[in-house]
């Protein structure tokens, strides 16, 4: 282990407090520029985008307060537990607003590199110190004094500079494997909405049947015209559905004692986190490959399990009786649209029932093309589902590097006659 020497951050980097941008110039609808807020932050730290969810901003920029690429950011208050001292990487130049609550950080470049800092507040040495100082009874808030503080094992910048390389081609690998998931889910959801929406699957002549003049047939129940052919089945028809149920008090364990266990859709996910709890009681399983939904507020948030668990009352587990799970994944991601866009309307979705989710309706399209479509989107699923399980390897190496690369009890040595790092003990 390497005996850096410690000291505080006094010196070596400074804080810019953000400007209190008027709520009056906030807006839905979108504009050149973005505000940013504490809920652009990542807990463990990194940028957060919230598509849907932004505050675009109509007044006047003032100078200096605009964004650019690379701009290291700190949250200065916890609007959310865990985010208090959360570091992130603004990713454009020209958009995002330097706002009140966030702190820029810049750096002493021959002291400290500002790269390195980012992954430094991912630590739980800094992160304990800025929770430790701070604050506020409900909230918690810290003030750059009280971050320039805090005190780190620091090596020198030509090591700073190795350790970064490391951690951000991991990072960059990560980011990459969930840029290419999001293209191929976003492939699948068009050919869904052309498909079985707007109804242009290619007819006998490969040519779009409802535009091409394909016969259309009003359905009473859906209040709506079909394809000729096409029947109209209920969600329970089409699908095996496992309401969830919260399991006795006494099992639930965070020791890793009996079956994982996730309540709702913040514990669910193509790539899940680290397991908090378990219970020796499991009273309702999904399988793995089975689709999670959200029964309660968010209703119908969704992902794929990658293992077998227990499912609490927040959840619902999904699979198909054909075996057509492609076609019944974005059979819910429609629904989804549908809770959403009532809930935009003023008509707020704070939980669905297991009456309410057996009897969702829809059209139902004839073997042939359902067995097409599942064809294209099954091998998109499996490479989606591979990814994320890299990614998941990925994260845990990062998260197990971490802490020892920042206290030099890991360090990275670049061969002589190699351009490739090795990570070497002590």
């Amino acid at each position: 282990m390497r005996n850096w020497p410690v000291s505080s951050l006094k010196g070596k980097i400074h804080i810019k407090h953000g400007f209190p941008f008027k709520s009056d110039f906030f807006t839905d609808e979108e504009t050149d520029y973005i505000v940013l807020t504490p809920g652009n932050f990542y807990e463990e730290g990194g940028f957060k985008r919230q598509i849907g969810k932004e505050k675009f901003y109509t007044g006047e920029i003032p100078d200096s307060y605009l964004h650019k690429e690379g701009d290291l950011i700190v949250a200065m208050t916890e609007q959310a537990a865990g985010l208090l001292g959360s570091c992130a990487r603004v990713p454009e130049s020209g958009i995002y607003l330097h706002n009140q609550r966030l702190g820029l950080i810049t750096t002493d470049p021959q002291k400290i590199l500002k790269e390195y800092v980012y992954h430094l507040f991912k630590t739980k040495t800094v992160r304990e110190q800025i929770r430790l100082t701070s604050s506020g009874s409900k909230v918690k808030h810290t003030s750059p004094e009280r971050i320039y503080d805090v005190r780190v094992p620091l090596p020198n910048v030509d090591e700073q500079q190795r350790i970064v390389t490391l951690l951000d081609a991991i990072e960059e690998k990560i980011e990459l494997n969930n840029s290419i998931n999001a293209e191929l889910e976003a492939m699948a959801k068009t050919l869904y909405d052309y498909w079985f929406v707007q109804f242009d699957f290619p007819d006998a002549n490969g040519k779009p049947y409802k535009t091409s003049g394909g016969k259309m047939v009003y359905n009473f129940t859906l209040k709506r015209k079909i394809p000729e052919g096409w029947s109209v089945k209920t969600l329970s028809q089409i699908a095996n559905i496992t309401m969830g149920q919260s399991p006795e008090g006494s099992s639930y364990n965070e020791e890793g004692i009996g079956t994982i266990f996730y309540q709702g859709s913040t514990d669910f996910g193509w790539l899940f986190p680290t397991n908090r709890q378990y219970t020796t009681a499991p009273s309702r399983m999904a399988k793995k490959g089975d689709i999670l939904l959200s029964v309660r507020a968010p209703v119908g948030n969704m992902n794929i399990a990658n293992t077998n668990c227990c499912i609490g009352r927040g959840l619902a587990a999904l699979n198909s009786k054909s075996g057509s799970d492609g076609f019944l994944f974005y059979v819910m991601k429609y629904f989804k649209q549908i809770f959403d866009r009532r809930n935009a309307e003023g008509t707020t979705f704070g939980s669905i029932t297991k009456n309410d989710l057996h009897s969702l309706t829809l059209a139902y399209p004839k073997s042939d093309l359902l067995k097409k479509y599942d064809d294209v989107v099954t091998n998109y699923n499996k490479m989606i589902f591979e990814r994320s399980l890299e990614n998941q390897e990925l994260t845990k190496l990062r998260d197990w590097l971490l802490p020892m690369l920042m206290n030099g009890q890991v360090t990275v040595k670049t061969p002589s006659d190699t351009n490739q790092e090795e990570v070497r003990y002590g």
